[in-house]
């Protein structure tokens, strides 16, 4: 195989050709992401009691639903939050457990469950997958809660109507509902009670089907649509009627509003209130094709907002991502230039190319690999990437370096070229071996971690694979054809000042250096086991502490405050400010 394509140039250039293509024609199809597509494994099960203390709920809803869901077939794990007024279950399966079949298991057992209280709610059972935010928008302006988030709910509807967009979610707000306030005075006046009122109320505002007409034509069916659910449409409804016609209305009598279910839901930004829109994508969009889409809108909306109204990106998740690919592209370009500057100054520029050529060439098959076995460019698949630009140019260089060394020794191009690579082709294959030995395991870990780092293996050793091709098949094709011009192409002064040093150095310092390190084994072998001992006694000596992750820097301070249960909202938004004081203290200190 390798004289083969080593004496048919044609055929090294079409397999060249085909690797570039194919890797220039699957980067733009390349998804770009945060994360790798995890598959889900959780189910979460909720369960609301109303005015239910947590011990209350811990006790009539998170001990019956763990009984329930412990004998489903696949579980790992369950685990319960009690909360006021609610409890939410998380169910884990095992890892390989089919999560159609886990899920309508948990459901059923939920289902069965008799024991509840009376004013325990249907449970609401879902699959927890992984949502992938894109970017979140921070609206905040002079306005009324209601009126931010009405006017957030038309940004939404004005935002999705791009096709680009999937989803789009409010946060800063709680459910909104409907508060009557009636004053003592009035319910004297008229001698009436809130249980009348609500009484009444439940009587007047109501949807409900009220049967089936049968005619000759068909069956129509009939249903009273009466329920208010506006405070105009509440406001009219007639509470108290007198035997003389006389009618008092409940707008008349009361005041009524909209009002947040939770007023301590809410979102300040830059001490300003805010609705939040979280923009979050589908897994087959791609994240920055996606955030091209929200500047985009977010410069319309901009221009046609009211005066007062402020719209910001707060949250952009794919910066991480741009910064990976600049760093990847970045370090691809120095790698190239500094493999083909070292090889120039010992060779001649044919020669010093094709040997660079080995890492576009390297990058793009693996691109096609990634593109055919749906990866995706994320944090973990570039990582992956990283890491083989520096590893796989040392085959390239080794086999170059050796064919060139043939050569001089009185062979051919071609027959240099075939003994060349099939000389140091046993070293090569167990460099690569040794290097799958060592991350391979990686793939094969268990658990959320295994599912995010097993892509790192997976894209270093595609790569590599490509490379050895590469090296093995269509490098000796081109340096055989390089090194026939190899005595034709002048070295420059420069080049030939270079490698006197070079030879000089060699020649008055590594060859000594090499003779008495091979003359005297014993010292050898005692040095190489001393650094042995003492790297491994730095471990048990705790100078090198063992920790599953290195502490990075991150540009988000988040802090979290945990006050008593019933803690008054005044008293949390109280010692907010006061953090968010000290916050703008700090950030004026280190401001440049």
């Amino acid at each position: 195989m390798i004289r083969f394509f080593a004496n048919h140039p044609t055929a090294a250039n079409v397999l060249m050709m085909g690797i570039i293509i194919l890797g220039l024609t699957s980067l733009p199809k390349l998804q770009r992401d945060s994360f790798p597509v995890i598959p889900a494994t959780e189910v979460e099960i909720r369960t609301s009691f109303p005015g239910a203390t947590p011990a209350e709920v811990e006790d009539a809803i998170c001990q019956r639903v763990e009984d329930s869901v412990d004998s489903v077939a696949g579980l790992l794990e369950v685990r319960c939050d009690a909360r006021e007024n609610i409890a939410i279950t998380v169910a884990q399966m095992v890892g390989g457990t089919d999560l159609d079949t886990f899920f309508n298991d948990v459901k059923s057992q939920i289902e069965a469950i008799t024991g509840f209280p009376d004013k325990v709610e249907k449970s609401s059972i879902i699959k927890l997958e992984r949502t992938a935010n894109v970017a979140s928008i921070a609206i905040t302006g002079e306005m009324s809660p209601q009126g931010l988030k009405a006017y957030a709910e038309n940004v939404k509807t004005r935002l999705k109507r791009d096709r680009r967009i999937a989803q789009v979610r409010i946060q800063g707000f709680s459910d909104q509902t409907l508060l009557i306030e009636l004053p003592a005075g009035v319910l004297q006046r008229y001698s009436i009670t809130l249980s009348d009122i609500r009484s009444t109320i439940e009587r007047q505002s109501l949807d409900m089907p009220a049967g089936t007409l049968q005619t000759k034509s068909g069956d129509i069916i009939v249903r009273f649509t009466g329920q208010r659910r506006t405070v105009e449409e509440l406001s009219n409804l007639i509470v108290i009627s007198g035997k003389s016609g006389g009618r008092v209305r409940l707008g008349e009598i009361a005041r009524i509003d909209t009002v947040f279910e939770r007023l301590e839901e809410k979102v300040l930004f830059n001490g300003k209130r805010a609705a939040i829109l979280e923009i979050s994508k589908t897994y087959d969009q791609d994240s920055l094709k996606v955030m091209d889409a929200i500047k985009q809108n977010l410069e319309r909306e901009r221009g046609i907002a009211p005066k007062g109204i402020k719209l910001e990106i707060s949250t952009d998740v794919t910066s991480n991502i741009r910064d990976r690919l600049r760093i990847l592209t970045s370090n691809g370009i120095q790698g190239l230039i500094l493999v083909f500057l070292t090889m120039w100054l010992f060779f001649s520029l044919r020669f010093s190319f094709w040997v660079t050529m080995g890492l576009p060439v390297s990058l793009l098959g693996a691109i096609y690999g990634m593109h055919v076995l749906g990866y995706t460019l994320n944090m973990m698949t570039l990582v992956g990437l990283l890491v083989a630009i520096g590893i796989l140019m040392d085959d390239a260089i080794v086999i170059s370096e050796n064919i060139a060394a043939h050569l001089k020794r009185g062979k051919n191009s071609l027959e240099a070229a075939i003994d060349g690579v099939r000389q140091v082709m046993p070293g090569v294959l167990s460099s690569f071996f040794t290097t799958a030995m060592i991350v391979g395991p990686l793939a094969f870990l268990s658990g959320k971690m295994g599912d995010v780092l097993k892509y790192i293996p997976a894209v270093l050793l595609i790569t590599l694979v490509v490379s050895l091709v590469e090296a093995f098949l269509i490098l000796p094709a081109h340096l055989n054809h390089s090194m026939s011009h190899f005595h034709k192409e002048g070295r420059s002064r420069f080049q030939q000042k270079f490698q006197q040093g070079f030879e000089r150095l060699r020649d008055a310092f590594f060859l000594p250096l090499v003779k008495k390190v091979t003359q005297n084994p014993q010292i050898s072998m005692g040095l190489m086991l001393l650094l042995v001992l003492l790297s491994s006694a730095t471990m048990p000596a705790g100078i090198l502490k063992f920790q599953a992750f290195p502490e990075l820097e991150s540009d988000v301070i988040q802090a979290r405050i945990t006050l008593p249960q019933g803690t008054a909202l005044s008293r949390t938004e109280e010692i907010s400010s006061q953090l968010v004081e000290a916050l703008q203290t700090l950030n004026e200190e280190f401001q440049p």
